[in-house]
């Protein structure tokens, strides 16, 4: 850079002036450096990893829960099933049928307002805090980790994302079932089915206080640490698979092809505690009870009376869904983080 085009520097980076060129390299002009504007200020802000993460997450969430909804809430349905209640025991596109003829897109989406409420914090704090406790385990800033050190910070994200959120979760399950065909459920014709908050207060009220409103809560750890745990190791080991020589990431359609594998492999050797989970939620619920008093006794009758089959109820529409679920939520996610970072987001997943 030659002296007449050459530039000082303010302690925050920004040129302190600029030199206007000249016969003999002079300053003919001082400009004063452009201001940091309040939006510009906001733009490094949200721009952090933590949080950018924190943002794309949410974003990530509610896209993949709404493509996939109608599976979500089958996959509910099948899973509350018992001996002597089949209301739904059919095959996948017929009780996606039938929930469109009782029901209609209504059906599809039943819950699903309740579930992107949740989701979208549920899966906002997984991501952000994936990225606080990552910090406290790479060597040096930006190294990233092995697939067992990721393994660990995805099960501690996953449990902070359920404890901040589990309640949200239990009235969801509970919205997605009442205006099922359930015949026990009894629905009066053209009754007024209660929303979110109404079932909320109703549990609080009439089912044991704020413990209500967390049960449940320990078979869903057991099944979430595992889970987000192998969905980040999976997914981060498929990236790097799918990316090809020479380049620092997959292309979109890699990105999918890696959310897809890692969503599958994390659903299929957690599911048993995914079944566990419904079940134990509407434990209390009139018409629906199971009278579980511990997860050991709850696996035992479980296996009893319905075969190692009945802690698996669900997962052909699981399976079904967790492809498009989680190739569409790591996309999103990808792709909102990429344009809040910008830049800056070189060394961070």
């Amino acid at each position: 850079m030659t002296s007449s085009q050459s530039s000082e520097r303010a302690e925050d980076g920004r040129p302190a002036f600029t030199v206007v060129p000249g016969g003999n390299g002079i300053p003919s002009a001082l400009t004063p450096p452009p201001p940091n504007t309040g939006l510009e200020r906001f733009k490094e802000i949200v721009a952090h990893p933590v949080l950018a993460s924190f943002i794309a997450g949410g974003v990530a969430g509610a896209v993949s829960r709404t493509v996939v909804s109608p599976l979500e809430r089958l996959k509910i349905l099948f899973q509350i099933q018992s001996v002597g209640r089949n209301d739904y025991k059919m095959p996948v596109h017929k009780a996606l049928a039938k929930m469109w003829r009782e029901e209609g897109w209504r059906g599809f989406m039943a819950g699903n307002g309740t579930n992107c409420i949740r989701i979208v914090p549920y899966s906002a704090v997984q991501f952000g805090s994936y990225n606080i406790y990552k910090k406290f385990f790479e060597d040096s800033p930006g190294s990233g980790l092995n697939p067992y050190k990721r393994l660990f910070c995805g099960g501690l994200a996953g449990i902070t994302s359920v404890t901040f959120t589990y309640p949200l979760d239990i009235v969801r399950t509970r919205l997605s079932i009442q205006s099922a065909s359930f015949a026990d459920l009894k629905k009066s014709s053209g009754q007024k089915l209660p929303g979110m908050w109404s079932v909320l207060v109703t549990m609080y009220k009439t089912e044991g206080g704020f413990s209500a409103l967390y049960r449940g809560i320990i078979p869903t750890v057991a099944g979430v640490a595992p889970y987000v745990g192998l969905n980040f190791m999976v997914y981060e080991s498929m990236r790097v698979a799918f990316t090809k020589e020479g380049d620092s990431d997959p292309n979109a359609a890699g990105k999918l092809a890696a959310g897809a594998i890692s969503g599958a492999v994390a659903q299929t050797c957690t599911y048993p505690f995914d079944v566990l989970r419904r079940r134990f939620q509407i434990n209390t619920m009139s018409g629906m009870g199971y009278q579980y008093n511990s997860i050991g006794g709850a696996i035992r009758q479980i296996i009893k009376t319905e075969g190692v089959r009945g802690l698996y109820k669900g997962i052909v529409p699981n399976l079904l869904k967790v492809a498009p679920s989680m190739a569409s939520s790591w996309l999103s996610f990808e792709f909102t983080r990429d344009f809040v970072m910008g830049k800056r987001r070189e060394g961070h997943l």
